[in-house]
């Protein structure tokens, strides 16, 4: 296929979204004394993690809406400091927030790869992430000069994996479904997402996993120096 328009996801496919909020959530932990209440930082980290994740696989299926998202996730590791209000919660995750934007840890070779992509594509992000943030994230990393558009799921007030976001980013950059391909990490979100709207796939599955879904991702790569090989 003769693709000219990239839609890569963002967070764990060029920012390295485990290590950046592993740093910020230790420095969470360091500020707001959390050791009084939890044995270790890696107590703390496991007991953030599945639940936070969790959330967000319910906010992006429409369970939750993003202020619960926000003050959940924090009341949850609050709760044991025995501090469950909902304004509490999110002071703390304005403070993470802020945290995550200052972090540039990208996923190895994605400098490398976007200067490769740049004269050949155009490139667009397609982010579920919060807009308060993505855009200093991506400023700061250094990523927004290889990008002509940031579309966020607050823009189109619908989130990977519904088809209704892919229809609006198309829409939105003059792209036509057939020359597009979006690169993301996540098989719901990205992969499932995009082969639902009609739109072509590459899964970055650097840990080899199986597809979970009935059908085969058009491209699968377990590094992002081997989509040069592709494209």
């Amino acid at each position: 296929m003769a693709y000219k328009r990239l839609f890569f996801d963002f967070d764990d496919t060029l920012w390295d979204t485990r290590s950046n909020n592993r740093e910020c959530l230790e420095e969470l932990y360091t500020d707001y004394h959390f050791d009084r209440c939890y044995e270790s930082f890696e107590a703390f980290f496991n007991y953030y993690m599945p639940y936070n994740l969790e959330l967000w696989r319910q906010y992006r299926n429409d369970e939750i809406d993003r202020k619960t998202l926000i003050v959940e996730r924090f009341r949850h590791v609050l709760a044991p400091t025995g501090i469950e209000d909902a304004e509490s919660a999110v002071r703390l995750n304005r403070v993470f927030l802020e945290y995550t934007t200052t972090k540039t840890v990208l996923i190895p070779g994605a400098v490398d790869l976007l200067e490769y992509l740049r004269p050949s594509y155009r490139m667009f992000i397609l982010s579920n992430g919060f807009r308060e943030v993505q855009f200093k994230k991506l400023n700061n990393a250094g990523l927004s000069p290889y990008f002509d558009r940031v579309v966020l799921s607050e823009d189109a007030c619908i989130q990977k994996p519904h088809r209704g976001i892919f229809d609006f980013a198309l829409k939105n950059t003059n792209s036509r479904r057939s020359e597009a391909l979006m690169i993301g990490d996540s098989w719901e979100a990205d992969i499932a997402g995009a082969h639902n709207a009609g739109i072509a796939q590459l899964w970055f599955n650097p840990e080899r996993l199986p597809p979970a879904g009935n059908f085969i991702p058009t491209y699968t790569v377990g590094s992002l120096g081997e989509i040069k090989d592709i494209l």
